[in-house]
């Protein structure tokens, strides 16, 4: 808001009209979609802030303050400021009341006693109907023949909101009409069918304080001339401030683009929207709707399109609206024609001083832009671009990380005489961070091999970046001829010099396939299930360790195991098992219940038959899955 931007920088915040709101506070100017203009100002007094001080007023063309007009509002917050601070120094500082007071104005003169009597006596001769309503719109006056019209009471509408006292009117069109006339001062009206079938024209007219409001029967079968664009803009502007709610869950620049697609596009009456970014001077579509395959085609990839800089009614920075395509020539003339749109709203998405991308609302006709459309659509573009940059950070990070993790998984398991093997990895679904899991084959021997797998804490870049480390720590160890409770020690140790903060499980299997053996030891990791032909699949007892990085002289066991000819072992992280509210035990029973390898089935598809079902869920985790299965006769 104008005022917390004010206050933060104790500095006055001046905003000339509802498009210079909608630039730089778009969901305040969606909330107050007004012609107006705002000044703001912090309240301070020995150098303490006390608050915030709100001046508006209707626009008259104002480019900015005068000398006099800054001198008094800096008086008067020096002055509310010094009550403010004695009052909270005497110990009892002034608390806000729910509602604002509204102040009458200044009378240029006294009216004499009977002044109100006589008015009412006067408009009630008129064969019309006037009322008055106060700022809140609440009735204060009314005539005999509004009463008449309206079918109710004078008495008993005194003193009600207009939406109380005739519930019909109780709509939030209505409402904005009347608070349009109060805070832009500018006259406004709608027309309303009453319970019996009537319909009345209320004129709004600005008085102070509140509107003069006239009613009048319409006789004709035609509804009065009204801002046509109005009811769809009010509808919209409901819609837009849940719009702002939303995109601030955006994920990606889809998300963006969908959100705004289905609350605005039905509203403006739009067929087609997409953002539009740049890399070395060519135009890239970050995300689209209604656009046809050939229309994105268009664009991606095609150089930007420069405007004419002193075309009519370009500014660069601002939304720009172009009613039909002779506009859009006169200031684009490289543009090419797609999907024979006819007209063109161009959203800037400009991001502390930098262009991300523009968003083009295109139509399927021709489309004259009012003055409320304008306001709404530039708010519009403040929206999408603190999503749209949102996203795009999120989208770039996310990227890199994806990029960094592949790097450090390994491309090409080794081929090792005497095992088959077959691995698996399924990231996070998309919105969520990356994680850090790792699998890897080391070659020992020409006739021995190890296979690791482990889950890095945490789902980010340090995650991953960690990863690699481990994983480099624990080549170095296998290669040197350590054995798997030494291996896991000695990477154990150094990641606690590292003093990282983050904790690791680790499974390392060292792998002899000439004598159908292998040696394991565990850190904390969830323990392989070994299955075998012919018989149930077996969960191998590991007598799991610490995790590494937690105590430097941490111990870790080694478990031998037998692996009979066509055994298959299988290492995974616990994005495989793990569901929310189960037992862990539980979930590692029903892998070993369904770990059925079959004669001569390739590991690929036993891969694939446990890693399956996870891959169509939500998943907040990442999975890594390694098979290895002993051949009957390894050469």
């Amino acid at each position: 808001m104008p005022v917390a931007v004010s206050v933060r920088e104790r500095r006055l915040t001046w905003l000339s009209d509802r498009v210079d709101l909608a630039r730089e506070f778009p969901a305040a100017a969606l909330s107050l979609p007004y012609h107006f203009a705002m000044a703001a100002s912090p309240v301070c007094s020995g150098g303490a802030i006390w608050g915030g001080f709100v001046l508006g007023w209707p626009t008259g063309g104002e480019s900015g303050l005068t000398r006099c007009q800054l001198d008094v509002i800096d008086d008067t917050c020096a002055r509310m400021g010094d009550l403010l601070r004695r009052a909270s120094e005497r110990g009892r500082p002034i608390i806000p009341k729910p509602l604002p007071r509204i102040l009458d104005p200044i009378q240029a003169h006294r009216p004499w006693p009977y002044a109100g009597l006589t008015a009412l006596a006067c408009l009630n001769c008129l064969p019309e109907g006037y009322c008055h309503l106060d700022t809140h719109a609440r009735i204060t006056l009314i005539t005999a023949p509004a009463a008449e019209l309206l079918a109710a009471k004078a008495s008993e509408m005194v003193g009600q909101r207009l939406g109380t006292a005739l519930p019909w009117l109780d709509d939030p069109i209505y409402e904005d009409r009347c608070r349009t006339a109060i805070v832009s001062h500018r006259a406004t009206q709608f027309a309303a069918r009453c319970p019996d079938g009537r319909r009345l024209l209320f004129q709004c007219y600005p008085s102070l304080p509140g509107i003069t409001m006239r009613i009048t029967p319409i006789t004709t079968s035609e509804a009065p001339v009204e801002d046509a664009d109005r009811r769809p803009r009010v509808i919209g502007q409901h819609g837009m401030l849940h719009l702002a709610v939303s995109l601030a869950r955006a994920m990606t620049a889809q998300d963006v683009v969908d959100l705004v697609a289905d609350h605005v596009m039905p509203a403006c009456d739009a067929q087609a929207m997409a953002i539009l970014t740049w890399d070395s001077g060519r135009m890239r579509v970050a995300a689209s709707r209604g656009y046809s395959q050939q229309g994105l085609e268009g664009f991606n990839g095609r150089p930007v399109v420069h405007p004419v800089r002193w075309a009519r009614g370009y500014d660069e920075g601002r939304a720009a609206f172009y009613a039909n395509w002779e506009e859009f020539r006169q200031t684009y003339p490289d543009a090419i024609h797609i999907d024979n749109m006819g007209a063109w709203a161009l959203l800037p998405l400009v991001a502390q001083g930098r262009s991300i991308g523009t968003c083009v609302i295109a139509y399927d006709r021709p489309h004259q832009f009012s003055d409320s459309e304008q306001a709404m659509l530039t708010a519009l573009g403040g929206l999408i671009t603190q999503a749209f940059e949102r996203a795009w950070l999120y989208d770039n990070k996310h990227q890199f990380a994806q990029c960094l993790q592949a790097s450090l998984l390994p491309h090409v398991l080794p081929r090792i005489p005497g095992l088959d093997v077959a691995a698996r990895y399924v990231a996070a679904t998309p919105g969520m961070d990356i994680g850090g899991d790792f699998y890897d084959l080391i070659r020992l021997s020409d006739s021995t091999a190890a296979a690791v797998i482990g889950d890095v804490q945490g789902h980010d870049m340090t995650a991953a970046a960690l990863m690699g480390q481990v994983r480099t720590a624990i080549r170095a160890h296998a290669t040197a001829g350590a054995d798997p409770g030494e291996v896991l020690a000695h990477t154990n140790r150094l990641l606690t010099e590292l003093d990282t903060d983050r904790f690791t499980s680790c499974l390392y299997v060292s792998f002899d396939p000439r004598r159908r053996t292998a040696g394991l030891a565990s850190a904390g990791h969830p323990p392989p299930v070994l299955g075998l032909l012919g018989a149930p699949a077996e969960v191998i007892d590991t007598s799991p360790g610490l995790l590494l990085g937690i105590d430097p002289d941490a111990e870790y066991v080694t478990t031998d195991v037998n692996m009979p000819p066509g055994a298959v072992m299988a290492l995974y992280t616990d994005g495989l098992i793990e569901q929310p509210g189960r037992d862990l035990g539980e979930s590692i029973a029903e892998l070993a219940a369904r770990f059925t390898p079959a004669p001569g089935q390739a590991l690929h598809d036993l891969a694939e038959s446990l890693i399956g079902p996870i891959t169509n869920e939500q998943r907040t985790d990442d999975t890594a899955l390694l098979l290895l299965r002993n051949t009957p006769t390894p050469r």
